[in-house]
């Protein structure tokens, strides 16, 4: 059977293109023509590539690659926009895409892009599944040399021994589930069932239903029995992964199966006793939660017995090495060829120079493209172009900023934070020249106002776009009238400050 490949684009122009040529390409075809309808066509299970537009309206196709990571749908996303500039890769592949594409796309490049993609899942499903095929996970398999890590292995330890209730916290991809699995192997019930639930991923009105179940007839839809997730961990471990997201009015009965043992199934005239060990995790505040209303305070304590926080990859770049060359050994090699053996220390040196923010999922993904793609036997920096790209750009603004003013190492920390949030890519030009480079600080290191970075900002977009208004505002994602507006405060007139005359 062909591959099913979901184009997702709100130009019916566009999506009828695509159609044709993925079709002659000899794979199936899915339609949809915005977010919604693609998380829609997600949730069915039967696509192996997404060719995604990123500008859209409603859900725009960054916040549809959120919602799959979300939601736990790992599939390779290519992506396409009609603007190319490298600040807008950089953001899509922060976000998980695989690759990227520029409108209009030639057909030898969308046929190779979905070829490769391809590869990568083939051979990611059959690394799952030779990872599910192992047995019982301990901590002596955790792959960490760092000592952030070993205070949550002895805590881990320590859990280990008892059946508390442990909240696991950190933010998305640093292993929570990894440590209570680790847990569940190193307890007494090790032999037991290991139950996990997404509940992030889970619809509002089936989380009641999945997770304590329901009789036959109960709702409409429910054509038989179904026992719920408490029940199938019954004598084991139940994993209730972004506990977070849970809807308040199921928060209740959740209480209640945590102090009494006990469920009631949708539609049951009974309730059903479970004995089960409870590990919760979260990526957000809970405390917050509560505060804001969100998480019940009773839930929260019930389950917050035993905390344990899970450091996120950029506080433990010592584990990066292990964790590449584990990662590596774990591809299975393809078209005959042999597996990648090594990776350049100039390679590995970029790798940890990068602050992860996808954590140790986004490096597991990275090290897997580059090793399925790569045509030698060893991994080199041109094997992570995205990577590269960032580091590079980080590294070129710090210095452009310490040639103007000294700072110090927590203001050089602030520079990096905020180019990573911002995702500030590298000028397309020699960067002694400092254009396309806003100074963070004045000539007596002190940070400058708003207003002054902003006025240079349009100063600069008006130069750089030869006084075009419209693509102006849209590049500063402002509208025109909000731009002529800003113009008329800062005394600039549109008619005739063009580049020579903005550019102070």
């Amino acid at each position: 059977m062909a591959a099913c490949v979901l184009i997702v684009d709100d130009d019916p122009v566009q999506r009828r293109l695509l159609e044709a040529a993925v079709t002659k390409f000899g794979y199936e075809t899915m339609l949809a023509d915005g977010g919604e309808a693609a998380l829609r066509f997600l949730e069915g299970g039967n696509v192996s590539v997404v060719i995604l537009d990123l500008a859209m309206p409603g859900i725009d196709g960054i916040g549809v690659l959120t919602a799959m990571r979300e939601r736990g749908i790992n599939l390779p996303v290519i992506v396409q926009t009609a603007q190319g500039g490298i600040e807008t890769v950089v953001s899509a592949m922060r976000h998980g895409a695989f690759d990227f594409v520029v409108k209009p796309a030639s057909p030898e490049r969308l046929k190779t892009a979905i070829a490769n993609a391809l590869k990568i899942e083939t051979l990611s499903s059959e690394a799952k599944r030779s990872s599910r095929s192992g047995g019982t996970l301990t901590f002596k398999d955790m792959i960490t040399r760092s000592q952030a890590m070993e205070r949550v292995i002895r805590l881990g330890q320590k859990a280990a021994a008892s059946s508390i209730p442990i909240l696991i916290e950190g933010e998305s991809g640093v292993g929570k589930e990894l440590v209570a699995r680790a847990i569940q192997g190193s307890s007494a019930r090790r032999s037991k069932p290991f139950v996990t639930v997404n509940c992030g991923a889970i619809p509002d009105n089936l989380v009641e239903s999945i997770l304590f179940g329901h009789e036959k007839g109960s709702f409409t839809g429910a054509t038989e029995k179904h026992t719920g997730k408490f029940v199938e961990a019954h004598t084991g471990t139940l994993f209730l992964d972004e506990i977070g997201d849970l809807p308040l009015d199921v928060q209740v009965k959740l209480l209640r199966a945590v102090q009494d043992g006990e469920v009631d199934p949708v539609g049951g005239r009974a309730t059903v006793k479970v004995d089960i060990r409870l590990i919760s995790a979260t990526h957000r505040n809970l405390l917050q939660q509560v505060k804001d209303g969100k998480f019940r305070e009773d839930l929260f304590y019930r389950l917050n017995v035993y905390p344990i926080y899970v450091p996120p990859l950029r506080e433990r770049r010592d584990d990066i090495p292990h964790l590449v060359r584990y990662f590596m050994a774990k591809v299975p090699p393809s078209d005959g060829r042999g597996r990648v053996v090594d990776i350049s220390s100039r390679a590995l040196s970029m790798l940890q120079a990068y602050d992860w923010p996808g954590n140790i999922r986004q490096l597991e993904n990275a090290v897997f493209r580059a090793s399925v793609l790569c045509e030698g036997d060893v991994l080199t920096e041109e094997e992570f172009p995205q990577i590269r790209a960032q580091v590079e750009g980080v590294v070129r603004l710090e210095d452009a900023v310490s040639d103007e003013a000294p700072i110090d190492d927590s203001d050089q920390a602030l520079v990096r934070s905020d180019v990573e949030r911002m995702h500030i890519a590298p000028p397309a030009i020699a960067p002694e020249t400092h254009f396309g480079i806003l100074k963070a600080l004045d000539d007596r290191g002190n940070v400058r106002s708003l207003a002054e970075v902003e006025l240079e900002m349009i100063k600069l977009a008006i130069d750089h776009y030869n006084g075009q208004m419209s693509e102006v505002a849209r590049r500063l994602g402002i509208g025109r009238s909000t731009l002529y507006r800003k113009l008329k405060e800062y005394g600039i007139d549109p008619e005739t400050g063009r580049a020579e005359r903005l550019v102070s």
